[in-house]
């Protein structure tokens, strides 16, 4: 598809007719609040029951030092409205967890604000955004001291000019595919155009530590950023400890990692997935459960999950998994449903298209079996 757009400039956004709806799109949401927060305007926020849950108080939080009111539900959740300051504040912010959102939120509001702001990230997540806006013309910098923590500054007001972005294949949704070519046998499946941004490989990584045979092909640049295309062949995997240092280039893999884990030799640890509490759901526990409710021996605890595999895949799959309005959880568990013993049910997947609208064609397109009842 080839999307258009004319831009009006920076600074030039006019204040919405009505709210703003994002459905299910936590990421979308929280970039636009830092994006408009910061004119002089007011803006409503409004999603589905499962993006109502979600805090935005890691979002909000940084625009209120910056000028921005904020009228929210109980616990900073949706339906909220942001009232812009005359003059935004700039200033400087210490990213209190890992997370490119906050990050890319706070560097969005100081498009829009006179002077210097500064994000300070102590641990380093995906870098999309700081690419995107030097890539748009943006006076932004980035530097990394001696303790490895980055200093991101942007002077606002500049003049953006429009560009023509090749957008390569996100490899989150990338992750189903690949997962399910590892596990159903005789798999050989090419994929195309993926992006391989180091901060968005952890995954490919570890599954390459389980054994996972993926070739890389055609390595390239392309705007900027790092792509490829994958082979990846099914492979016998065995299970690994997946340092928690790794966990930000790939929080949102976890749900299919341990899919994948189900199916290993021996025992795979996933902790520091903290992050994982205050997703679509908490997706932890999402995970944990459905796991167990296809008979996979697994252990979640706090802030980790352990699963103990069955590589021959006997006995497990029969369940049916409760999603929670969540995408990933869906696609996760449809996965599942291709290598089990049994057939996997998930109680929706209309949610999967707010990620990975082709999910539901392409698969069948590679030869799995996917039944919708006629509730779905």
């Amino acid at each position: 598809d080839v999307w258009i757009i004319n831009g009006v400039g920076n600074g030039c956004l006019l204040q919405p007719e009505a709210a703003l709806d994002f459905g299910n799109a936590g990421t979308g949401a929280r970039l636009t609040m830092g994006l408009v927060g910061t004119y002089d305007m007011k803006t409503s926020f409004i999603g589905d029951a499962s993006l109502s849950k979600r805090p935005m108080g890691r979002v909000l939080n940084p625009l209120r030092e910056m000028g921005v009111q904020v009228e929210a539900a109980d616990g900073d959740r949706m339906p909220l409205t942001l009232i812009g300051p005359k003059t935004a504040n700039p200033i400087t912010y210490r990213v209190p967890m890992a997370s490119a959102q906050v990050k890319s939120a706070v560097l969005l509001a100081g498009l829009n604000t006179p002077g210097v702001t500064t994000v300070i990230e102590p641990v380093m997540t995906r870098d999309h955004t700081e690419k995107m806006l030097q890539g748009f013309g943006a006076d932004l910098t980035v530097e990394t001291d001696k303790d490895g923590v980055r200093h991101i500054r942007i002077t606002g007001q500049g003049k953006l000019v429009g560009q023509t972005i090749d957008v390569p294949g996100d490899p989150s949704s990338t992750a189903f595919p690949l997962v399910a070519a590892l596990l159903v046998e005789g798999s050989d499946v090419t994929i195309r155009n993926v992006l391989m941004n180091p901060t968005r490989t952890g995954l490919i990584l570890t599954l390459q530590e389980m054994g996972a045979d993926i070739e890389v092909l055609n390595a390239r640049l392309a705007g900027g950023e790092d792509v490829a295309d994958l082979r990846v062949r099914a492979s016998k995997l065995k299970g690994v400890a997946v340092p928690p240092e790794r966990a930000p280039s790939m929080i949102d893999e976890y749900p299919v990692l341990a899919i994948a884990a189900s199916f290993a030799e021996g025992e795979t640890v996933m902790d520091g997935l903290h992050e994982l509490r205050v997703k679509e759901s908490d997706r932890l526990a999402a995970v944990a459960r459905g796991l167990e409710a296809n008979g996979v021996d697994c252990t979640e605890g706090e802030m980790s999950l352990t699963v103990r595999g069955r590589p021959d895949g006997k006995g497990l799959g029969g369940g049916t998994v409760a999603t929670h309005l969540d995408h990933r959880i869906a696609m996760s568990f449809l996965v599942m449903g291709l290598a089990a013993e049994k057939p996997v049910t998930v109680d929706d997947s209309n949610m999967i298209a707010t990620s990975f609208p082709e999910f539901m064609d392409m698969m069948p397109g590679l030869g799995a079996k996917i039944e919708l009842s006629n509730a779905q």
